[in-house]
């Protein structure tokens, strides 16, 4: 694509970045192909190449913002499934998050979403304040209804049934093991240590069982990612700057092999850090960081190489102990799977963002699961950070496609690598939702996920050996 950004346009940075970025698109189309926004909506300007173009006029004329461009860029979902498709390596992410950056300097959206936008910005990045948030919106669900604004009734039927208690492994300490063979730190998030504190545990779990020594730095928090997205380019850094500090200084201390992320919205946005602090005096520490940024998924696959026992015993082999046959539900008659049917969920962030595909599968199928995909697994749920709460009704038409596609499977359980992902399959689903690392602690040793036990269960649930 031909760009006539001037020389003084060129000086600034994520100018220059996004030069770079719209000279590579060659105007194929592909990304349509994969894109969910155009597919509900099927509008050019709803696409990748739209937006494109929309960012392009934008940046190159230095114009304000307007209503129309401002809408398209935030129907975008981040899914980043054209980044996948695109054939000459058009950084996408990085052309959308700067027109975000830069609507949000200079477009005076209208009150009522200004208001919305801070109040998630100060909210959901912080676990005590989302906690409060959570129970007022349990109290408001019976008046959902008469909500005027639909994205006001979206968070408010976001909130889970049952808000966990605080899981105090979330607190900043070592979880030290006899013959380490590695140490990493546990970004252990914002939003996820509000909704579900299973996550953690089992991570700090499974992790410490395998042999790794597992470390919660003080002074970590939000990624930075859900600011991020929204353009709020200081919020975003603030909060990023005190993570890069807190696993800095545990890379410094004692070293770090990894830095573990367990919900792969975060783990996009920090193994990015490098990119997000280029120009400024953080630039170093921010690529050490982003350089051991991984995964869990991929510290799994070390810890556990092929030929591995922990896992090639095949321990789910014929169905799980202690499974609640109660509450899942059972196998289609006139199957064999040999374990139990898992739906893998591959969230946008790990298969796009990261380009992880085939390691949380590979975990699963080695633990004895029966790992089922969905059509069209390369779609968005329609989760993406805010957006279900910022753009309901487009995410609900996802939610929708991408529900069916899993029920189809008929399975037991649906496994997926993201708390946003989970919270927005999980409402429809009909089947519980858990963590990957859930699964691979349980089959490792660990107890069942809570997830899958009736609350009202009598008996303890025997943990495999």
């Amino acid at each position: 694509m031909q760009t006539t950004f001037t020389d003084a346009q060129l000086r600034d940075p994520g100018t220059a970045r996004a030069n770079q970025i719209l000279r590579a698109c060659v105007h194929c189309g592909f990304c349509t192909a994969t894109c969910p926004t155009y597919q509900v909506l099927g509008d050019e300007l709803d696409s990748p190449r739209g937006r494109i173009y929309l960012i392009k006029d934008m940046l190159e004329n230095e114009r304000v913002p307007d209503a129309k461009t401002v809408l398209h860029i935030d129907r975008c979902l981040s899914c980043l499934a054209c980044m996948t498709t695109c054939p000459s390596g058009v950084h996408y992410m990085h052309l959308v998050d700067h027109a975000r950056a830069y609507i949000n300097e200079h477009y005076k959206r209208p009150p009522g979403d200004r208001v919305l936008r801070w109040v998630l910005a100060r909210v959901l990045p912080y676990p005590g304040r989302f906690r409060l948030a959570l129970l007022g919106a349990k109290m408001a669900r019976p008046f959902a209804g008469l909500m005027p604004d639909p994205r006001l009734r979206a968070m408010i039927r976001m909130a889970p049934k049952v808000i966990p208690p605080v899981s105090r492994n979330d607190d900043p300490q070592t979880f030290a093991v006899a013959d380490p063979k590695m140490r990493v730190a546990l970004m252990t998030g914002c939003a996820q240590r509000a909704l579900n504190t299973d996550i953690n545990d089992a991570t700090i779990r499974l992790l410490t069982r395998l042999g790794a020594e597992v470390v919660i730095p003080g002074g970590q928090g939000c990624c930075g990612a859900l600011t991020h997205h929204m353009g709020k380019e200081d919020e975003s850094h603030a909060t990023a700057a005190r993570n890069i500090r807190a696993w800095t200084a545990q890379m410094d201390d004692g070293g770090l092999d990894a830095i573990v992320i367990n919900t792969s919205g975060c783990g996009t946005t920090v193994k990015d850090y490098g990119h997000m602090f280029r120009n400024t005096d953080l630039a170093a520490d921010a690529a050490r960081v982003s350089a051991i940024a991984r995964d869990v998924s991929e510290v799994l696959v070390d810890l556990l190489p092929a030929g591995s026992p922990h896992l090639d015993l095949n321990v789910a082999k014929g169905g799980i102990a202690g499974t609640d046959a109660a509450r899942l539900p059972s196998e289609p008659a006139g199957t064999n799977t040999g374990g139990l049917r898992v739906a893998y969920h591959a969230a946008c962030s790990l298969q796009h963002g990261q380009k992880i595909k085939s390691a949380p599968k590979d975990l699963l199928k080695r633990a004895g699961f029966t790992v089922l995909e969905p059509a069209d697994s390369h779609l968005c749920c329609g989760s993406a950070g805010t957006y279900n709460l910022m753009q309901p009704e487009i995410s609900g038409q996802l939610k929708a496609r991408k529900v069916a596609t899993l029920s189809a499977l008929k399975p037991q359980v649906i496994a997926a690598g993201n708390i946003g992902c989970m919270m927005q399959i999980g409402t429809d689903a009909g089947v519980p939702i858990v963590h990957t690392v859930e699964l691979l602690d349980w089959a490792t040793g660990g107890p069942q996920p809570p997830a899958l036990s009736r609350p009202a269960i009598a008996n303890p649930v025997p943990i495999l050996r």
